[in-house]
């Protein structure tokens, strides 16, 4: 039988650590963070004068979760709608419903520009209503579905897809829609009472100011669908007020985990979307290449679970194996641990707080012996600036961090068009941080939020860069 190896290699340093190398032919100006405690800053911006708010929005599981009394069981299939539904995350929890009928049913969907797919969904789930985002195809939809056996009710544009999100029959509503583009149905969907199965980062991340007080006042769970807050959603079940010290959040390390930081000045699109353990989009390679996913998801962690910043930590586990752990006061680590399958926690949020049965022919059970060894280390923080990046931008709060995912969307964008360097995405997402700053709003309205996230992806895609270079405008 194989040894079950857990090796802890490295230790994260104190003293300061420069963002940049000084050396390095796309660099700029040198940073100088300080690190107190561990790696971790305990004031706001790059160490600015913006103080962090001491009154942030209230969390949405505030380190601990546990269903309210009474809360219903389904006896039969829950309806749900499916905000985003061609996409990734859409067409996973259509798997799922394929799979249990007995347990779900479809109400509503909503998709983007992909008719054909669309309509394919349309035809073998029966919804009530349907959505198409561009609406010069609507009249293709309709096309699509001339025989269709159950004509759903078709909503163009930007409000039928706010339709979807709050129809009446839906009991919870599973949001995969990209970007900003996503607030105003999850919006939409909170204020009528809607659960929300999150699967949209921005929603939290921009818009967590706004959102969460708006989900405590309708009395409204959002649930993650993303596999490292899941976890930590499933190991904070049933625990005791007050009972949660530390949150740590593993990541792959991406395509330059093997590298040394001076090789990055070198890298070619290509490399970046070498990920060493799967196959993903072209966004989210060069994210987890960066590791500014990883930095996002510390700020939607602070936003789901209260934890203080203080208290969130990145390991680099190259298995992905464990997909987060918790620390408790006592000192115990708690983890979830599965095979990398995106439908896991996609289903928890969908069932919670019950658990689904699943065929282990569709879904692989996990076997820890053929697994071997699972390893850990810590984070380089001159090979991923990141970090302390959405660190810094997390503790400034507000605007500041739907700010800087704007602007690392629209440099990933940039550099995935060669239009950039790669070490150019940190320099764009530092530089629009830097000159949001004198506007930065501390409890925004939902319009400030989607202002500063247009005006983000503006401000990056026109910056001059010192290597004389200047990307072309959006």
């Amino acid at each position: 039988m194989a040894a079950l190896k857990f090796s802890f290699l490295g230790e994260i340093g104190t003293g300061g650590v420069s963002l940049f190398d000084s050396n390095a032919a796309t660099s700029f100006r040198q940073i100088k963070v300080e690190f107190p405690l561990k790696r971790r800053v305990r004031n706001s911006w790059k160490s600015k004068s913006i103080k962090c708010s001491m009154n942030g929005p209230p969390p949405a599981w505030p380190g601990r979760a546990e269903p309210e009394p009474g809360r219903k069981s389904w006896d039969g299939p829950k309806p749900i709608s499916i905000v985003g539904s061609t996409g990734s995350i859409g067409t996973q929890t259509l798997d799922i419903v394929a799979e249990n009928p007995d347990k779900f049913r479809v109400v509503a969907l909503a998709a983007g520009s992909n008719v054909t797919l669309l309509a394919d969904q349309v035809k073998r789930f029966k919804p009530k209503l349907v959505a198409v985002r561009n609406e010069s195809l609507i009249n293709e939809l309709k096309e699509a579905l001339a025989d269709c056996d159950e004509m759903p009710e078709i909503i163009p544009g930007e409000q039928g897809v706010v339709e979807v999100a709050r129809h009446p029959d839906a009991v919870t509503v599973v949001t995969g829609i990209v970007g900003c583009a996503g607030l105003k149905p999850t919006v939409a969907a909170i204020e009528a009472g809607k659960d929300i199965a999150l699967a949209n980062k921005e929603t939290l991340i921009a818009g967590g100011p706004f959102v969460l007080p708006l989900a405590h006042k309708h009395n409204v769970k959002i649930l993650p669908a993303d596999s490292e807050h899941s976890a930590i959603f499933q190991c904070i079940q049933g625990l005791p007020e007050g009972a949660l010290r530390r949150i740590i959040l593993t990541a792959s390390g991406g395509a330059f985990r093997d590298w040394p930081a001076e090789k990055l000045k070198d890298v070619k699109v290509a490399d970046a979307l070498k990920h060493p353990n799967w196959n993903m989009g072209k966004k989210i390679t060069v994210d987890s290449a960066t590791l500014f996913n990883k930095g996002l998801e510390v700020i939607e962690a602070h936003y789901l679970f209260g934890a203080d910043y203080d208290n969130i930590e990145i390991v680099i586990h190259p298995q992905s194996i464990i997909h987060s752990m918790i620390e408790t006061q006592d000192s115990s680590v708690l983890a979830q641990l599965g095979w990398p399958d995106m439908r896991l926690p996609i289903l928890y949020t969908m069932s919670w707080p019950d658990r689904v049965y699943c065929s282990e022919i569709t879904w692989p059970r996990l076997d820890l012996c053929k697994l071997g060894s699972l390893t850990f280390k810590a984070p380089d923080n001159k090979k991923y600036p990141s970090m302390d990046l959405a660190y810094s931008a997390g503790r400034a709060g507000g605007t500041m961090t739907g700010v800087l995912s704007a602007a690392n969307e629209k440099a990933v964008e940039l550099f995935i068009a060669e239009k950039i360097e790669y070490l150019d995405i940190f320099k764009i997402v530092e530089l629009t941080c830097d000159a949001h700053q004198k506007e930065l709003v501390v409890s925004p309205s939902l319009e400030e939020i989607i202002h500063y996230d247009l005006w983000a992806r503006d401000y990056a895609a026109n910056l001059q860069l010192s290597s004389g270079r200047s990307p072309v405008p959006a």
